[in-house]
C-alpha cells in the first residue's frame, strides 16, 4: 500500500473519531483535506467526502449528519464490463458559499453550486444548482422558500420567546404542538 493510501486512510479514521462539529471542519483545514474550507464552519457529518479535494466550503457553512457530498460515480465499471471500453471516472465539484445549512442527511451530487445564504432542508438530494437565498427540499430539491423569510420568522420567534427558560420554552413547544393537532382534528 502507498503512503498516500495510508495517509488517507489515517485522515479518514481521525475524522470520524473527532466528536465537535466545528473540531472536525478545523482538522479539515487544518490539514488541507477539502479543496478549501472558511471560517466559522461546523461540519457535524461523519461521511468523509468523496474526492475531498473536489469539495470547497466558504464561511460559515454547517453540514448536519449524515450529509454525502458525492463528487464521483463508479457507472464506469458498469460500461467497462459492458463493453471492455476504456471508461475514466465520471466527476464533478461542489462548491458552497458562505451562510449555508445543509441539513441531515441530504445528499450533494456533483457539479452543485450552492449559492450563498441558502438552506438545504433534511433529506434532500440536491442535483442541480441552488441559487442564493433560495431554500430547496425534497428528492429531488426544488425551491421551498427563501433564506430571508425564514430569517425574518426566526428573528420574530427571539423577539416572542429570547426571555423564557429552557424549561419554559420546552412547555411552550409542547402546548404548541398539541394545539396544532386539536386543531387539526
Amino acid at each position: 500500500m502507498d503512503l498516500n493510501r495510508i495517509k488517507s486512510i489515517y485522515h479518514k479514521v481521525r475524522f470520524a473519531s473527532i466528536i465537535d462539529g466545528c473540531k472536525r471542519a478545523e482538522y479539515l483545514r487544518k490539514h488541507h483535506l477539502l479543496d478549501h474550507i472558511g471560517n466559522n464552519c461546523m461540519f457535524q457529518s461523519r461521511n468523509f467526502p468523496m474526492d475531498p479535494q473536489l469539495v470547497r466550503l466558504h464561511d460559515n457553512v454547517t453540514i448536519s449528519a449524515k450529509v454525502t457530498f458525492c463528487t464521483h460515480d463508479a457507472i464506469r465499471h458498469v460500461l467497462y464490463f459492458y463493453d471492455k471500453g476504456n471508461y475514466v471516472p465520471h466527476q464533478g465539484c461542489i462548491e458552497i458559499e458562505d451562510n449555508v445549512f445543509i441539513g441531515l442527511g441530504s445528499i450533494i451530487m456533483p457539479d452543485v453550486h450552492i449559492g450563498a445564504n441558502s438552506i438545504i432542508a433534511a433529506g434532500s438530494l440536491v442535483l442541480n444548482d441552488v441559487p442564493s437565498g433560495t431554500i430547496v427540499g425534497g428528492v429531488p430539491a426544488k425551491k421551498i422558500g427563501t433564506f430571508n423569510e425564514l430569517h425574518k420568522k426566526r428573528v420574530q420567534e427571539g423577539e416572542k420567546l429570547g426571555a423564557m427558560s429552557y424549561h419554559e420554552l420546552t412547555n411552550y413547544t409542547w402546548e404548541q404542538f398539541h394545539n396544532r393537532i386539536k386543531n387539526a382534528k
